[in-house]
């Protein structure tokens, strides 16, 4: 929920750290903070605000001498968002400096310990206990490598709950970085080398990369990386990053968010290129459910965004493979009496990043039933790609703004690879390869909608922007993407948005329909084409009743409707055209088309898009 950064070498430290700290400012910006070690001690600058509101309090004038650092962009989890509660924290001597990345479970009977040894607080955090603990492991000894490093695992050994840290120490020439559930990379440099929460801090400076595994501790100076697990010396691997610093950057966007909505059919494109030859699908990887699949089924797991994403797959699966699809929000998972039957269920846990607290707790707890796991990530590397038998990697490339938009779309596309990879032994072949050429045509799908709908969508962004509340109607493979609609709005315009299955209104949500609450209902038409055996179009006249049922208590709609499709306009107030497909694939068009209808209105009512109130992009506390 954090970023941190660390920076030991024979540069200037303190530009390298702010500049890192920007790039992941998406991890966390109500306030910000760094530590420079310098001939004197230790430095601290840091303040309530983001990246940018600290710079201008750093006075650049005076002379600040440092080759190490460290950094920290904070999302709050203890004490409000406030200079004191900035890190890095010190210890009460302000020889040791701490940022931290996680949630110390058991802070407050470690706090309550160091006060009566005569320790003394100064802010709300978890994280302080924590310089005060090194110095108290310290304490009688000389401030040497050897013995900075054991204080920093004895420190360690009594913290319960999460953690990435970087520890930095008056006279002492390196860093010491350790990781428990949360993410830390090492970027490996000439002569130099960074510490970082994500790959994009330390992309401008290298593209060489070590990801540490849970319960590394490392001891990194300018010259070298050590590395220990469990008190032995381990050797981790390092990874050459392909994606550039240009892909991280705005690319003359307003915001992320809109470029990477723009990415969306690119996004399509190289999910594709990396598992689809002429007719065939390859995902390397073998779910132990081939052939004869009875008593065989899967379980997803995964939170937010990508839990929407699942439940269009758990349709896309079920329709195509005939495989029985179960789906739990990890969260729940965690601490539910879910039973599995190791021997008969695949997991796959779905997390963009990799490292979403919840869903690697999940993935830990199916592991342990013995079932076999697949993890669906978009990076190379993170703690999922670790913890799963395999892993199918979405092809998004970077993501920066905090709502996910491409490798939403990205991960719809592993499942229809999936299906249809499974589906062979149950569909004619003729019906394979039509499904299949349709699924090449989802670039060219998406990228219509962004070409030819984006000034339409804009228009009705202004009208829904005047609203507070808003409701998302859609059914079938399509009400996942009205889930995924509703929490796109809400999360980046702060209109209060209800994603809702089209039939259950009439259960309830009725009750707060009026002038005021528009409806914005996914119509596009169900049909599959020639080959489908569960043709649907049912489910579109059922829609269009539920259209009259919303219009009769005074609600506007405004419809997702395919280009042609007349008969919707005799029912609603507004329509949003996207390019017709069949049923199974129109959840790509309608998904670009509600992200653009998000982020319009965000821009209408004029937010902070690319990084929205109270979230952070990568979920890595509990």
């Amino acid at each position: 929920m954090c970023g941190i950064v660390g920076y030991v070498g024979e540069r200037d430290a303190l530009p390298i750290i702010l500049q890192s700290l920007k790039r992941i400012e998406y991890r966390g910006y109500d306030s910000a903070g760094v530590a420079c070690i310098t001939d004197n001690g230790i430095e601290v600058y840091k303040d309530k605000g983001k990246v940018d509101d600290v710079i201008e309090k750093i006075n650049y004038s005076k002379s600040i001498s440092s080759n190490s650092g460290i950094g920290h962009c904070r999302w709050a989890t203890h004490g409000a968002p406030s200079k004191t509660n900035a890190h890095p924290h010190l210890d009460g001597e302000g020889e040791i400096a701490v940022v931290h990345n996680g949630i110390i479970e058991n802070f407050q009977s470690l706090k309550e310990e160091l006060l009566s040894l005569g320790c003394t607080f100064v802010s709300e955090t978890d994280t302080e206990v924590i310089p005060h603990l090194i110095n108290h492991c310290l304490k009688n000894s000389g401030n040497v490598e050897w013995q900075l490093k054991e204080a920093v695992k004895e420190t360690l050994s009594r913290l319960t709950g999460s953690y990435a840290i970087i520890v930095a120490a008056k006279g002492f020439d390196g860093l010491v970085a350790a990781r428990k559930e949360s993410p830390l990379i090492i970027g490996v440099g000439d002569r130099e080398n960074f510490i970082a929460s994500d790959v994009p801090a330390v992309l401008e400076q290298t593209n060489r990369v070590i990801y540490l595994d849970e319960g590394d501790l490392a001891v990194v100076k300018n010259d070298s990386v050590y590395i220990e697990n469990g008190g032995a010396k381990v050797t981790r691997a390092e990874r050459l990053i392909s994606w550039t610093i240009e892909d991280a950057e705005k690319g003359g966007y307003e915001h992320f968010m809109l470029k990477e909505i723009h990415e969306e059919p690119k996004a399509i494109t190289d999910t594709l290129r990396g598992y689809l030859t002429e007719d065939e699908i390859t995902l390397g990887i073998d779910l132990g459910i081939e052939g004869d699949t009875k008593g065989k089924s899967i379980l997803m797991l995964a939170c937010g965004t990508s839990y929407y994403a699942a439940l269009c797959g758990k349709h896309i699966i079920e329709n195509l493979a005939k495989v029985p699809v179960q789906l739990e929000l990890a969260s729940e998972f965690n601490y539910s009496d879910f039973v599995l039957d190791g021997a008969n269920v695949v997991v796959m846990a779905i997390t963009q990043s990799g490292e979403t607290a919840d869903t690697l707790m999940a993935l830990k707890k199916a592991k342990r039933y013995g079932c076999k796991t697949v993890a669906i990530t978009n990076v190379v590397g993170s703690s999922a790609t670790r913890i799963a038998d395999e892993t199918i990697y979405t092809g998004a490339g970077p993501e920066i703004g905090v709502a996910a938009t491409k490798s939403f779309v990205a991960q719809l596309v592993i499942f229809y690879l999936l299906g249809l990879q499974k589906s062979l032994a149950k569909l004619p072949e003729a019906a394979f390869l039509e499904h299949l050429e349709e699924l090449r045509r989802m670039p060219q799908i998406a990228r219509l909608v962004l070409d030819e709908a984006n000034g339409n969508i804009q228009k009705h962004a202004r009208y829904l922007s005047k609203y507070d509340h808003a409701f998302f109607v859609g059914r079938g493979v399509n009400l996942p993407i009205a889930l995924e609609g509703a929490l796109k709005l809400k999360e980046i315009s702060y209109i209060h948005a209800e994603g809702y299955a089209a039939g259950e209104l009439k259960h309830g949500p009725f009750a707060l329909l009026t002038e005021d609450t528009p409806v914005v209902a996914i119509l596009t038409r169900q049909t599959l084409g020639k080959f489908d055996q569960n043709a649907s179009q049912n489910i579109y006249e059922k829609m269009l009743g539920n259209v009259k049922e919303i219009k009769a208590r005074g609600a506007p709609v405004i419809a997702i409707a395919e280009e042609g499709d007349e008969e919707v306009e005799k029912y609603v107030d507004a329509v949003i055209r996207v390019p017709g497909t069949g049923t199974i694939f129109s959840p790509i068009p309608n998904t670009v088309a509600l992200h653009l209808l998000a982020y319009w209105t965000a821009k209408e009512r004029g937010c902070e898009i690319d990084k929205p109130r109270n979230l952070a992009k990568s979920v890595t506390v509990e």
